[in-house]
């Protein structure tokens, strides 16, 4: 496929998330009209990198930095309006002008959420449980969201509303911080209300009824880029729970995160790194804990953009792609990172697990089997650097042309685009 012919995507990380979904959202929002993030917070972090110059987004899309889109945050987001606010202002000050909606349904954080989450991975953390939060406040705010007590955008706006659910809020916060954490942590309730009744006149112009927004474009022939954040594996359903994120990230978080129907949806689109990284506790089988991880590492720079932890790496692993392709119903993948591995003398790929004389091929839910899951490898021999100009599939290495062939093979989709390099240009189209 190529940037023409479609009229809406979702872009979407098919493993641990860090898959360099960024890129691939800025690379076709060049010719869409809109670009929807759907769930997550500032825990996730996407990269761009236009002319040399890297920009960090966490809650703004990454569609950011094309002037002829829309740019939309979805009622699945969690803002922290202080971050957000931030980010808008630093764009602003690099030159960019860009078009907002916020949605009227997106819940907030407040200082306290982040109390919260520092207070609970601290805790899980003592008894080996912890999933390693950002410490960003994401996973009290979306409790707040489902236990209905949260404040929404459309509350935040409205003083008189705002003053009552804030006091609610704040009043069973302080007794969760002291009862159930024994903190000593204060809510200083005044400050917040002076501090987010600023942010609330400052976003105020950017609030909307972001479904209706996104239905009536659809409707009318525009094109949409629905961008997730984190991946796959950290799904809060789907993923290798409790070593997850606090939202849904696949496909279906689409349409209760925007509020648009499934019929509006016309290809899907899986973010693959040609190795695998993630960031957090619990198992990963195909980890490599030697001197071709650390190299891997530092080539790829795999240093988390929200908060700067170094990544756990390991080889690209089968069996969680084609849980991934089974649950979003991919279309094609988009291969990124693939230079890393240059001048390695063997690349190798998770095919199955071994788990008690049995091969697996797809993933347990069960930790106690998946901890104890043990790699097949397929090995390939590596390629050589050197190819950083192609613009066709067929100027790549032959020895990378058969391992995209081959991971092809075993899902069952094609990759429609490799990236070469971090740089918007760096981009092959299959």
């Amino acid at each position: 496929m190529k940037k023409t012919g479609w009229q809406s995507i979702v872009i979407l990380g098919a493993q641990w998330g860090d898959e360099g979904k960024g890129k691939v959202t800025d690379y076709y929002g060049s010719t869409s009209d809109y670009v929807v993030r759907f769930q997550g917070g500032n825990n996730a972090g996407h990269t761009v990198v236009v002319a040399g110059k890297v920009f960090k987004l966490h809650l703004l899309p990454s569609g950011v930095l094309h002037k002829n889109n829309t740019i939309v945050i979805g009622n699945g987001v969690v803002i922290d309006p202080a971050v957000l606010l931030s980010e808008i202002k630093n764009l602003e000050k690099e030159g960019h002008t860009f078009r907002l909606k916020v949605s009227d349904r997106a819940h907030i954080i407040f200082p306290f959420h982040v109390s919260l989450d520092g207070l609970s991975d601290a805790y899980k953390a003592k008894k080996n449980l912890s999933a390693l939060s950002t410490k960003r406040g994401i996973s009290p705010t979306y409790a707040d969201k489902y236990e209905r007590i949260g404040i929404r955008i459309v509350d935040f706006v409205n003083p008189v509303i705002f003053k009552k659910r804030l006091s609610l809020l704040i009043d069973l916060k302080t007794k969760q911080l002291s009862g159930v954490y024994g903190s000593k942590v204060k809510i200083n309730s005044k400050k917040i209300a002076s501090d987010y009744k600023k942010y609330a006149r400052e976003l105020k112009k950017y609030i909307t009824d972001t479904s209706l927004l996104v239905d009536t474009a659809l409707k009318s022939g525009k094109k949409v880029i629905f961008e997730g954040a984190q991946g796959m594996q950290l799904d809060v359903d789907h993923g290798v729970y409790p070593y997850t994120t606090s939202s849904n990230t696949t496909v279906g978080a689409v349409l209760t995160g925007v509020g648009v129907g499934p019929k509006h949806i016309s290809k899907v689109i899986g973010v693959v790194k040609a190795y695998l990284s993630r960031v957090g506790g619990g198992p990963l089988p195909t980890e490599l804990k030697d001197e071709t991880g650390d190299h891997i590492r530092e080539a790829g720079g795999e240093y988390g953009t929200t908060t700067g932890r170094p990544r756990r790496i390991g080889w690209l692993d089968l069996v969680q792609l084609r849980q991934s392709v089974r649950i979003n119903g991919l279309d094609s993948i988009a291969i990124t990172k693939i230079d890393v591995m240059d001048n390695l003398k063997a690349v190798k790929v998770c095919t199955g697990y071994k788990y008690k004389g049995k091969v697996l091929k797809e993933m347990p839910a069960d930790l106690t089997v998946y901890e104890n899951c043990k790699p097949i490898f397929k090995s390939f021999p590596g390629w050589k650097s050197g190819y950083g100009k192609a613009k066709k599939f067929s100027q790549l290495p032959v020895n990378m042309r058969r391992y995209v062939k081959f991971v092809e093979d075993n899902i069952g989709i094609k990759a429609e685009m490799i990236s070469i390099g971090a740089d918007r240009e760096k981009t092959v189209i299959v």
